[in-house]
Order: C-alpha cells, then sequence, then structure tokens
C-alpha cells in the first residue's frame, strides 16, 4: 500500500513559512548593536536577553497551545535556584552543564505540573499555575539552608565559559552568552512552531474537542509543549542566575510571572518576534521611567499597556501584520483598474 505524497500547495506552504526571512537576519544583527552603540550598558541588555527567552517560552504555551499561565515564574525560578545550588552546595560552577542540568529540573518539574495543568482550561488553569508558582515560592522560602530563603542565593560562582572567558564587569562575557542561548532556543522554538505539531497545537488552542478526531492527541500534545515550554524557562533562569551570580525569591515571584505575560501583550502572542519584542519595549521603559520616578512608575506601565491593548488588540506585530494585509487587500483590488489602463 502507497501513501499518496501531499498536495504541493501544503508542502509550498510548509516550505514558506519555515524560510528565513531578510527581516529576520536584519533584527538578529541589531541584537549585536548594544556591543558598539551601548557598551556601557551590557548589563541591561543581557537582562533583556534573558526575558526575551523567557517570553519566548511562555508564548510556546500560551500563544501557541492556548494554555494560559499565571506561574511560569515556577520553572524560571526552579532553573535559577537549580544552577546557584549546584554551584554553592556542590562547587560546580561549569556554565554549560550548569545550564543544561537547570533546564532539565524544570523540565521534569513541568512535566509533573503539566500531568494535572493539562486536563483544565480556562479559569480553573489560571489558578491552578498560580497555585503552583506561589507553592514553590513558600517553599523556597521556607528553605533557608538551602535556597537562602529570604536572603536569597550568595556565593555563586562562575566558572570561565568554555575555559577561556570569565565574567567582565562591563557585561560583554554575559550579554554573549545569553544572546547564544537566546539564540539557539529561538531555532529550536521557531522550528517546533512551524512543524506539524506546532500545527497541530495552534488547531487545539482553536478546538481542544474536535482536534483527538483528526488523529491529534491533545492531552498528549499539551503535556509536550508544556515540558518543552518548562525547559527553556529553566534554562533563562539558569542564565540569570550564572551570570548575576545570585539568586533570590523575585525568580519565583507572581510579579515575573505577570510581567512576562505583559510583554507578550505588548508584542503580540503566537508570534515568537512577539514576545522579543515585547521585552525590549517593556526592560527599556522599566529602566528609563523608574529612574524618572522610582515610585510610580508602574503608572506608566499600565498606560502603555491600555494605549496597546486598546489600539493593537493583537499586540505590535498583530498591528503591523493587519497593516500589512490592509496593505495587500487594496493592491489587489487595484490590479484589475491598472491592468485596464
Amino acid at each position: 500500500m502507497t501513501i499518496a505524497a501531499p498536495p504541493y500547495s501544503l508542502v509550498a506552504a510548509f516550505a514558506e513559512r519555515s524560510r528565513w526571512r531578510a527581516i529576520e537576519t536584519v533584527l538578529w544583527l541589531c541584537a549585536l548593536l548594544p556591543f558598539w552603540l551601548a557598551p556601557t550598558h551590557l548589563q541591561l541588555a543581557s537582562q533583556i536577553a534573558i526575558t526575551a527567552l523567557f517570553a519566548i517560552s511562555l508564548d510556546l504555551i500560551l500563544g501557541y497551545a492556548g494554555i494560559v499561565s499565571m506561574g511560569h515564574a515556577a520553572f524560571f525560578g526552579l532553573g535559577a535556584y537549580t544552577a546557584g545550588i549546584l554551584s554553592v552546595k556542590l562547587g560546580w560552577g561549569e556554565p554549560i552543564s550548569g545550564l543544561l542540568i537547570a533546564g532539565l529540573v524544570a523540565g521534569i518539574g513541568g512535566y509533573l505540573s503539566s500531568l494535572v495543568v493539562c486536563r483544565f482550561r480556562h479559569l480553573a488553569l489560571i489558578m491552578i499555575t498560580l497555585g503552583i508558582g506561589v507553592m514553590l515560592h513558600e517553599i523556597a522560602n521556607t528553605s533557608h539552608g538551602l535556597t537562602g530563603g529570604a536572603d536569597g542565593l550568595q556565593g555563586i560562582r562562575t566558572w570561565k565559559f568554555l575555559g577561556v572567558w570569565s565574567l567582565d564587569i562591563y557585561g560583554y562575557v554575559a550579554y554573549s552568552y545569553a544572546l547564544i542561548v537566546l539564540f539557539a532556543c529561538f531555532l529550536v522554538a521557531r522550528r517546533i512552531v512551524q512543524s506539524p505539531f506546532g500545527l497541530a497545537l495552534k488547531g487545539i488552542r482553536e478546538n481542544a474537542l474536535r482536534m483527538p478526531a483528526i488523529g491529534a492527541p491533545s492531552q498528549s500534545h499539551l503535556r509536550k509543549i508544556y515540558t518543552i515550554a518548562a525547559v527553556m524557562a529553566g534554562m533563562a533562569g539558569a542564565v540569570l542566575a550564572q551570570t548575576t551570580e545570585t539568586v533570590s525569591l523575585e525568580v519565583l515571584s507572581f510579579q515575573r510571572s505577570a510581567d512576562v505575560l505583559v510583554m507578550l501583550i505588548l508584542g503580540g502572542t503566537g508570534r515568537l518576534y512577539g514576545g522579543m519584542i515585547g521585552a525590549v519595549i517593556y526592560m527599556l521603559a522599566r529602566d528609563h521611567l523608574s529612574g524618572l520616578n522610582p515610585q510610580y512608575w508602574y503608572f506608566w506601565i499600565g498606560l502603555l499597556l491600555i494605549a496597546v491593548v486598546t489600539l493593537l488588540p493583537n499586540g505590535i506585530l498583530g498591528g503591523l501584520a493587519r497593516v500589512r494585509a490592509l496593505n495587500w487587500i487594496r493592491e489587489m483590488r487595484l490590479m484589475p483598474r491598472r491592468r485596464a489602463a
């Protein structure tokens, strides 16, 4: 029995989605500009890269699978504390292996929690993810001997990267490391969302009940993407711990989960680059506004969020895509007139 090849249009559609566009190359080259244009702000640039990776991990489950999580910082914190404990308690500060171990621990936590999380939707899902985040926060707070409790985990020492480069006070090595990890994880995420598995996730997001009828096991797919997102979030937390050489309870806080959700809304969910652009805008706005008014800068963040949601319901990238679509429709309407002329 032979299986017919998929229609050419379907093959062409997959090829078109996986093709690397010139604008993507430009965007990633722009990520190198801080080395020359803002060498005194490389610490901030590394924080943006770490937050962008965290935003991508949330976008995988929210934007593509429709899993609304208010406790995604739980996996970020698991990765950060794993990398920190490896250094402080076990004396192991090798960054690459520490990064992988942190991602593995966060992935295990993600898979175990997915057994419960992926059974629910909507309001119940929000409350369950929030509860998991609060529980881990309190566990870390009470485990003073292991995590440092409210005082944080101090004394982290990160070894030289590849045995050559050590962290410098200017942030060149930290930003380079964070950017490389971000790019590698972005390539993985891009491959996932452009695969048949990614298309199945979008179908589950739209209608989880109908997808099993066409051969897509909803629960299994949701558990897989939830685990992958947890791994990426854990790696982002590990990079933060390794580059700052400290871990505090803030990595597990509800505020961090809420902030990354705001970034996705700003940039646009379900687009990968939306989370990255949202992270850049949010972090730069926070750095500038907190400098102007350290006490009330969240007022302006709230105003920015209201403006974006009101004017661009699908985020910045969603608004740009809509403008592009309107221009395309206008061109299609004008084409018969041009041919007649």
